[in-house]
């Protein structure tokens, strides 16, 4: 199972989206400051989760949400 996720920074209030087949384990990465676009800027919060059954589909859900570049469409699906 892929996820496409969404994280917030505590720190800044910036959002990261991303996606994974271990999740527990990529926000621990996260939090840790293993992953180099996040370095610093934790501790991240998980806000939204999408669920896939391959990994195609999971990529392509994170290359939608990131080509939004709007934070209010963003905020908008988080509130959904």
């Amino acid at each position: 199972m892929y996820r496409t996720y969404i994280l917030k920074s505590s720190k800044n209030n910036q959002y990261y989206i991303g996606y994974s087949n271990d999740l527990d384990n990529r926000i621990k990465l996260h939090n840790a400051n293993a992953v180099f676009p996040t370095k610093n800027k934790g501790p991240w919060q998980l806000l939204h989760v999408e669920e896939f059954n391959n990994e195609r589909d999971a990529v392509a859900r994170e290359r939608q949400l990131k080509s939004w570049k709007s934070r209010a469409a963003i905020e908008k699906l988080i509130l959904k």
